[in-house]
């Protein structure tokens, strides 16, 4: 019983006392530290939400317009742009101030200076104060403001010309803190130049006409051949505001050098006549002539006195084709057409003779296999950028562009600095202002690197600047045309500059191509794909008539499918050529042999006929239509063989029965096969597999047969015979009667009296 008392706590022992209270401590401690806690954390119970920011992140200081972008002595400096509150806590007493310094000591001091986020004490000057500054009273959470503020030139503390640090603070006070403290800052950069320059940097400056591929192969199926476009986006980059309308209105007021992609003229072009839409799985009238006339007026107009560099058609992923296409058999003569089909198109066009020296491999990355396939087409210069072609020699100046890589060809190579200062998104005043003023400050920068050394630069942009980044593109070089410190160069003059004997010549290896980008590569499936229609091309077009309504499209749509503009878009690539490939297909089978139903034939010989069909709107020839027995012993084809071939020459739209004869030596079945080919033996089509029954008459047939012809001729003998006896019996009769009277007065005109003539017609004898 004392046992089981125990077990039951009714009376314990002091071991198992200890025991309860300490599993009552173990067990209750969660608990009581929940109660202890409360509620969770706040920030806990909202992860995810951002921080609202403090200290001098507090409120975004935008800078919208900063005019002139380079001043000069006597003028006044505006700077106007925005305040926006992104803290919790209104702010009082705030002020929006200039801060001007220090002058940076190069291109380096300005990438450095234009990484910093944060008000830093030291690093960022005093601000100018005084009357040149705007007061807020109060600045409430999430609110903006809009501010001014207009200084003249002499106040701002300029000393010797250079790039110097241009900052807008606001300084103010919240609950938080009762003393000023600065709460945002944006920093940007103002060149100062007081006197022209004796040393000027010559700038090319590439202006790029480039878009992704729009138009199909087809072609329509009238007469005139009406190009069918995928979509209709392409009017939409052409109309006033439009991408590329910006690009040509922008471009004719400023000193670039023309990088045009031929396939763009070609395809605005067939916009300004009849074409088609596609929208599902059928097409729709085109309705954007007007636009298309209007942008290649004005770009005829804009290049009249310019440069223009033609790339090959379609502008053909180099570095693609150098890493993945080459090796498959056909790529590179692709190349050499599109480089050929490339001035003709733009001579025709805009009625200017281009260069077509020039190859541009995506974003001036290159290696050895890069280089020769860039320059297999016959280019001898190649658009490099300074991120892949970097200096080894340890310059303290940029080196001109022109260099020499071997084998007579040039290297172009662009800055890579000022080369990409206008990406990402510069839809808004604040960045695109930023944007242009860090341009302007590297190209100030360069010059002074080396006063005395002249030097030529080239600004290669991305291949397709939207609206916005052209814009700001254009305020840049539009600041620039003073001629301060750079002058205009063409990239043709640019090629033919002197190089520098120190800059780096030596074309990186194929290990060092980045990683990004030969990611972004067509696979080498995409040109088998490509070689795979070009096959299919190359054995239609030889049965045409008129190769040419089906080479000219086809031939630019697989250059199409090579484009540069189909990087990063790699289902929407594969898709293109897939509709290539597809209707290619579906015009090769317009030309077919229509279906056959069994054959029977009944003797030793017979003819067997076949139908071929046309449905193109040209006719074909050269083909051949080939009939195969498979049973030779049983049926023989024309002259006995197993083997029959006849020449095929048919009008569009119109079909041909074709007749083969035949001999049969055995009753049975015989399966024979139809099929086309092209005049040098390659197949054309499908083949065709019928079914001949041969039911050949035998010697016990022929037997029966005769005699019943034997009957027949005995039974109209007695048959003639007892008619002439009849009329001998008659004629005795008469002979002691009366005369015979004819019964019936019409002659005899049937095939017994030899008489054949009609009533009243004359019988020629």
């Amino acid at each position: 019983m004392a046992e089981a008392a125990d077990f039951q706590g009714m009376n314990p022992s002091p071991a198992r006392r200890w025991l309860r209270r300490t599993a009552s401590l173990i067990v209750g401690a969660p608990l009581v530290a929940g109660l202890l806690a409360g509620p969770a954390a706040p920030s806990a119970q909202a992860e995810g939400v951002a921080k609202a920011p403090t200290g001098s992140r507090t409120v975004a200081v935008s800078l919208d317009t900063l005019s002139p972008s380079a001043p000069v002595e006597g003028d006044t400096l505006s700077v106007s742009g925005t305040v926006t509150n992104k803290g919790k806590k209104t702010i009082t007493d705030a002020e929006v101030d200039l801060r001007v310094g220090p002058r940076l000591s190069g291109r380096t001091a300005i990438d450095e200076a234009a990484k910093r986020t944060g008000y830093q004490p030291g690093s960022d000057p005093a601000k100018l104060g005084g009357s040149y500054s705007v007061k807020i009273d109060k600045l409430t959470s999430g609110v903006s403001q809009d501010f001014t503020l207009t200084v003249p030139v002499n106040k701002l503390g300029l000393d010797d010309a250079g790039v110097y640090q241009l900052g807008v603070s606001i300084t103010g006070r919240t609950t938080d803190y009762t003393y000023d403290q600065v709460l945002g800052i944006q920093r940007t950069f103002l060149p100062w130049q007081p006197e022209d320059s004796e040393s000027r940097t010559k700038l090319t400056f590439l202006w790029p006409l480039i878009a992704s591929a729009h138009v199909t192969a087809e072609t329509g199926s009238d007469e005139q051949q009406t190009p069918v476009f995928a979509d209709d986006d392409l009017a939409m980059e052409l109309a006033p505001g439009g991408r590329l309308e910006q690009m040509v209105s922008l471009g004719r007021q400023l000193p670039v050098t023309w990088v045009i992609d031929p396939d763009l003229l070609a395809s605005v072009d067939a916009m300004t006549r009849n074409y088609r839409v596609r929208i599902g799985d059928t097409t729709v009238a085109g309705t954007n002539q007007a636009v298309a006339k209007k942008w290649l007026t004005a770009l005829e107009a804009a290049v009249k006195d310019g440069k223009v560099v033609a790339l090959p058609f379609a502008d053909p992923d180099l570095a693609s084709i150098a890493h993945r296409g080459k090796n498959v058999s056909g790529t590179l003569s692709h190349l050499q057409t599109a480089t050929e089909v490339a001035s003709t198109t733009v001579e025709t066009v805009l009625h200017v003779k281009p260069s077509t020296d020039f190859a541009w491999p995506v974003d001036g990355a290159i290696d050895p296999s890069v280089v020769d396939v860039a320059t297999s087409a016959g280019a001898h210069k190649v658009i490099a950028r300074s991120d892949s072609l970097e200096e080894t020699a340890g310059l303290l100046y940029t080196p001109t562009a022109a260099r020499p890589i071997g084998g007579g060809t040039t290297a172009v190579v662009s800055d890579y600095r000022l080369s990409t200062a206008f990406t990402g998104d510069l839809a808004k005043a604040g960045a695109s202002t930023l944007a242009v003023q860090k341009f302007l400050a590297q190209t100030l920068a360069l010059t002074e690197q080396d006063a005395d050394k002249e030097r030529s630069i080239v600004v290669a942009p991305q291949r397709a600047p939207t609206a916005a980044q052209a814009q700001s593109m254009a305020r840049a070089l539009q600041a620039l045309t003073s001629e301060r410190w750079t002058q205009p160069l063409d990239l043709i003059a640019a090629a033919d500059q002197k190089p520098d004997s120190r800059a780096t010549t030596k074309v990186p290896r194929a290990s060092q191509y980045p990683k990004k980008l030969r990611s972004q590569e067509l696979p080498t499936q995409a040109f088998q794909d490509i070689r795979t229609t070009q096959d299919s091309l190359e054995s239609f077009q030889v049965i045409l008539t008129q190769p040419d309504r089906v080479v000219t499209p086809f031939g630019n749509a697989v250059n199409r499918s090579m484009s540069t503009s189909w990087r990063g878009r790699a289902l929407e690539a594969q898709q293109y050529r897939d509709a290539v490939r597809t209707y290619l297909q579906g015009l090769t089978n317009e030309v077919q042999l229509v279906p056959k139903s069994d054959v029977t034939l009944s003797g030793r010989s017979a003819t067997i006929p076949v139908t071929v069909q046309n449905k193109l709107v040209q006719g074909v020839d050269h083909l051949v239509l080939r009939l195969t027995s498979g049973n030779a012993t049983r049926l023989k084809l024309n002259d006995g063989g197993a083997v029959a071939e006849k020449p095929i020459e048919i009008g569009g739209g119109h079909s041909q029965s074709v007749k083969f004869d035949a001999s049969a030596n055995a009753n049975g079945q015989a399966q024979v096969t139809a099929r086309l080919f092209t005049a040098d033996g390659v197949p054309y089509g499908e083949e065709m597999t019928f079914t001949v029954k041969v039911s050949e008459v035998t010697p016990t047939v022929l037997l029966v047969i005769a005699g019943g012809l034997l009957l027949l001729v005995l039974a109209g003998i007695r048959m003639y015979t007892h008619r002439k006896r009849t009329v001998a019996g008659g004629a005795e009769e008469n002979d002691g009667g009366e005369p015979e009277q004819p019964s019936d007065p019409t002659p005899d005109t049937g095939p017994e009296s030899g008489n054949t003539s009609g009533p009243g017609e004359k019988v020629d004898r």
